[in-house]
């Protein structure tokens, strides 16, 4: 068993005794994002270390794929900076070509880190208030 796995069952069990509150990515951390090609490159960065290990193990690349369901045709890679507490994804085949070719609006994938820190996650209500993050 991975450990983002184990974090995965711990919350459920949290769910099942304790209050889940819902929270936004970006209560947890800021991004950047930018393209190489038909590639866009999606970064998230934890605003505190603590933040981390959670994030590992919510933010995984099946569930990047199915957050950007509508946008990212390929597969998505993770790639993980611990030492500066961050992330960072690629997202195949999700900018109709690129931007050279792209007929979309956003075609150098600058608008998708802000989509990805909308991603909603379930905390436990006593692991939220450790962290500071209220009920909005």
């Amino acid at each position: 068993m991975r450990f983002y796995e184990l974090i995965n069952l711990i919350i459920q069990l949290f769910s099942e005794r304790w209050h889940i509150m819902k929270i936004k990515l970006i209560d947890l951390a800021h991004g950047r994002s930018g393209d190489k090609g038909d590639t866009a490159n999606v970064g998230i960065i934890a605003y505190k270390p603590e933040f981390y290990p959670f994030l590992k193990s919510v933010l995984t690349p099946e569930r990047v794929k199915t957050h950007f369901s509508g946008i990212c045709k390929g597969r998505v890679e993770r790639f993980e900076l611990p030492n500066i507490f961050a992330f960072n994804f690629l997202l195949h085949q999700s900018l109709g070509g690129g931007g050279t070719r792209s007929l979309r609006h956003d075609a150098q994938g600058k608008t998708l880190s802000t989509a990805f820190l909308r991603m909603e996650l379930e905390v436990p209500d006593e692991l939220a208030r450790e962290w500071g993050i209220s009920k909005k």
